[in-house]
């Protein structure tokens, strides 16, 4: 069985092609600056890396475009696209009427949209991905992976706000979570490495990228997670504000004279870690400043920290203890000194890292050392592996 996995954003398409039987990447890639005159695609196959400019201005031009990568005589991984037996798509928002993976139906776009302000940068992007597919690919079987779907497990006393309940029954204003696609891998993986039932260990899993969120797991299920409502709480992220005094955003609505959009914008796109620091918003370039004595990039990297560090000894607390700590996304996996900074605001947990074992990037290793009383863990994320298994498990 071969699945084709697509994570869409407004301006960009991530896909991967996946061999259920052997779960080895077929071809992968990426196609970027989608609606504009220079969109690129980078398609990587066989071990190489192969870019191509090519204008595609909408989803369905970049799909087809990207299929075509597929079946191309040069470097090709099947004879025709009937070789494909169905789409896993990555979702992020089904509010309380989606709690699981799901096969893609018409109800399934339904919900999608009225979902739209719970997630206004990520489903408008979704339902794009889905409608291109139904016009390349008609008929073919399409499963949507939610990201919120991981996180229904959490208690109704700890993903409920303290706002008049009405609000609750009339809109589902409530905490639903995210990234629970690569907690939830994640978690999976650590239970194959440490060879031990899933349902006797206690793990903070911590995905930090350019979104970033805390996850408190259970006997492999999730009890509390950072991210709330939308993807905008919890932690500070890149350019998301996380977690804020609520009367900030009046104060500056009134002060300034903004909008809802435009205040939305603000906390969205231009707060977060890139704006204590002033610079552009890549964590590589903050952490690369902040070591070289710029005082507000090294603030902005210990806000980020101390933010963190914050949720996992809450979420110990959550769950009686934590057995394990893992790290993944793209800044968990690869910046050295954010895993450091986070561990040492943890030794009173008795949370001990290896500085020599902790120097890796996109490993999978145990980065603590033998008498750390918490395990510590990078393990690289692999969302789009977790989606094709979803996927082949429903349409089977």
């Amino acid at each position: 069985m071969k699945i084709l996995v697509l994570n869409c954003g407004s301006s960009s398409l991530k896909y991967q092609l996946i061999n259920m039987e052997t779960e080895e990447i077929m071809a992968s890639g990426k196609y970027e600056r989608i609606g504009e005159k220079e969109a690129f695609i980078t398609h990587k196959v066989n071990g190489k890396k192969i870019k191509i400019d090519n204008p595609a201005y909408n989803h369905t031009e970049a799909i087809e475009f990207a299929l075509k990568q597929l079946i191309n005589p040069e470097y090709k991984v099947i004879d025709n696209l009937d070789e494909i037996n169905a789409i896993g798509h990555r979702l992020v928002h089904g509010g309380e009427k989606i709690t699981e993976s799901v096969i893609i139906d018409e109800n399934v776009i339904k919900v999608l949209k009225e979902c739209t302000d719970l997630a206004p940068l990520h489903n408008p992007a979704c339902i794009l991905g889905i409608e291109a597919c139904k016009n390349v690919m008609p008929n073919k079987p399409m499963v949507g992976v939610f990201d919120t779907a991981f996180h229904q497990s959490i208690p109704k006393e700890r993903y409920i706000y303290p706002i008049p309940y009405e609000y609750y029954e009339k809109y589902s204003v409530r905490k639903y979570g995210f990234h629970g696609t690569s907690h939830m891998f994640v978690s999976q993986r650590l239970a194959e490495i440490e060879n031990k039932p899933i349902e006797n260990m206690k793990i903070v899993t911590c995905h930090l990228g350019q979104g970033s969120s805390i996850c408190a797991i259970q006997g492999g299920k999730s009890v509390d997670t950072s991210m709330g409502l939308t993807p905008l709480g919890g932690i500070p992220m890149v350019t998301r504000s996380g977690d804020i005094d609520p009367s900030i955003v009046l104060y500056l609505m009134k002060k300034e004279n903004l909008s809802v959009d435009e205040m939305e914008n603000i906390l969205n796109k231009k707060s977060g870690i890139q704006a204590i620091s002033g610079l552009v918003p890549d964590f590589r370039e903050i952490e690369a400043a902040a070591n070289e004595g710029n005082e507000k990039a090294k603030i902005a990297v210990q806000n980020f920290e101390y933010s963190i560090s914050g949720y996992i000894a809450k979420y110990a607390a959550a769950m009686g203890g934590v057995d394990y700590i893992i790290f993944t996304g793209g800044v968990g996996e690869n910046q050295i000194n954010i895993r450091k900074g986070i561990c040492e605001q943890l030794k009173f947990m008795g949370v001990e890292i290896d500085e020599e074992l902790n120097n890796i990037r996109s490993e999978e290793k145990l980065v603590s050392k033998a008498n750390s009383a918490v395990k510590v863990y990078v393990i690289p994320t692999n969302e789009e592996l977790m989606i094709a298994k979803e996927t082949a498990r429903l349409i089977k």
